[in-house]
């Protein structure tokens, strides 16, 4: 996947009139907003006709992007408004449910081979898929800002423009939907104990950069003495990390669909 001064480069040659740019930039991004299409429609053909139609926006909107956010920003707004329109017209679409079995090989293998022994891999397995079934099951406003926030990398400001709102909802949001998928893998419901704090909360603020560094030297005290709490923040800690592990590839069929729609689509631009 080209990096983000590369995609930069690529926009710059295709908005001079380089045609293979333009296609090579539209390649590198399309397995990105295939994957956040695929978390936020939840059905596997609402969100091909998302990433066609946002691919075709993008190679017929280019020249007008300014460089006033970042490139990502751009995508994911553009892709984010036909996830909205897709879900309002697809309200009471099955979900699709998502298995290691429906991953692509290469990302299946990686995951297995992580953990060294066979009750190991049962145990990232149960993981993933309790994480993906967390994200599939929350409210659309929360998954969004999870979605790109810790599964596509995008930094707080970045989501918030994307969604339009504040970066202190986004953060607020993200809370939330952090402490959710963490239900999803608890064995049991989360109440802390008499004098601990809502660790749940205070370990995502702190990966937000909200607390200070009295209050990060305070809780990391607290969890090394307290077992629920420190095995709240592992909990919590697996379940990021699952959702950075969403796979990332396109079917070839669903690449080769989008490819003619965008052939004929940039045939029909002005020169």
């Amino acid at each position: 996947m080209a990096t983000s001064s590369e995609q930069a480069t690529l926009l710059e040659r295709a908005r001079g009139g380089d045609d293979a740019a333009l296609e090579a930039l539209l390649r590198t991004v399309q397995p990105q907003l295939y994957r956040f299409s695929m978390k936020m429609c939840r059905h596997t053909e609402d969100a091909e006709d998302v990433l066609q139609d946002s691919m075709i926006a993008l190679a017929r909107s280019f020249r007008d992007f300014r460089g006033g956010s970042s490139l990502s920003t751009w995508l994911y707004t553009i892709t984010r408004s036909f996830c909205i329109k897709k879900r309002r017209k697809s309200k009471f679409a099955p979900a699709q449910e998502e298995s290691l079995e429906g991953l692509p090989s290469g990302e299946r293998e990686r995951l297995e081979s992580a953990t060294p022994d066979a009750h190991a891999q049962a145990e990232a397995a149960e993981i993933w898929q309790g994480v993906q079934t967390g994200i599939r099951q929350l409210e659309p406003t929360y998954r969004e800002v999870l979605v790109l926030r810790d599964v596509e990398g995008l930094s707080a400001k970045e989501v918030a423009a994307v969604v339009g709102i504040s970066v202190a909802a986004v953060k607020s949001r993200l809370h939330r939907a952090r402490a959710y998928l963490r239900d999803q893998l608890a064995k049991q419901p989360y109440s802390p104990r008499p004098g601990c704090p809502d660790i749940r909360h205070v370990f995502s603020q702190h990966l937000e950069g909200e607390l200070s560094a009295d209050i990060c030297s305070n809780m990391e005290s607290h969890v090394q003495a307290c077992p629920q709490c420190s095995a709240e923040c592992t909990g919590l800690r697996e379940a990021l990390a699952a959702c950075s592990t969403s796979p990332c590839e396109v079917p070839t069929v669903i690449q080769e669909k989008v490819h003619r729609a965008l052939r004929t689509a940039l045939d029909t631009l002005p020169e």
